[in-house]
């Protein structure tokens, strides 16, 4: 047992060695592409940072020493909103489009004008073919009637001669 903690022990230390190094090449490479190792660069920047805030901005105070008037921070003057208002109203208002109202749009419809519309097109096709057939009718009671006339021709004429006798 001793043994094996030993050797975990050991391990774990040729882990931290490997990462030690790892780290190593990784600042070395940092290093030769900027020329400045990134601690150096990291320290520059918060020491910037720290003379940022460090210099004096009055805003709300009006200093009677003449080297802070020098800091003190102009007082802001809000923005004019009104030429973006003005924009927001125009885009806002409706464009007044004059259309010819049909009485067809406003009156309210039946509830089987849907129904309507679908079979129109259905009665339409029956429309046309019971046309024909009223047409086809028609000739063939034309026929039928001409056929009687000439047989009512004929058996006339064949009366009138059985007369002549």
């Amino acid at each position: 047992m001793e043994q094996s903690v030993g050797s975990l022990q050991e391990q774990a230390l040729k882990r931290k060695e490997r990462l030690k190094a790892l780290r190593g090449r990784q600042l070395q490479v940092r290093d030769g592409e900027d020329g400045e190792p990134d601690r150096k660069r990291d320290r520059a920047e918060e020491e910037a940072e720290e003379e940022r805030h460090r210099e004096l901005k009055l805003r709300n105070y009006t200093p009677e020493d003449e080297e802070l008037k020098e800091r003190q921070v102009p007082k802001a003057k809000p923005a004019s909103v009104e030429e973006k208002v003005k924009d927001q109203l125009d885009a806002a208002k409706p464009e007044s489009v004059i259309e010819e109202v049909d009485l067809a749009n406003l009156a309210p419809r039946k509830p089987d004008w849907d129904l309507k519309r679908d079979v129109a097109k259905k009665l339409e096709k029956l429309e046309r073919r019971t046309q024909k057939a009223i047409a086809e009718l028609i000739r063939d009671r034309l026929k039928g009637s001409e056929e009687e006339l000439a047989g009512a021709v004929g058996a006339i004429g064949v009366t009138a001669e059985g007369d002549s006798d």
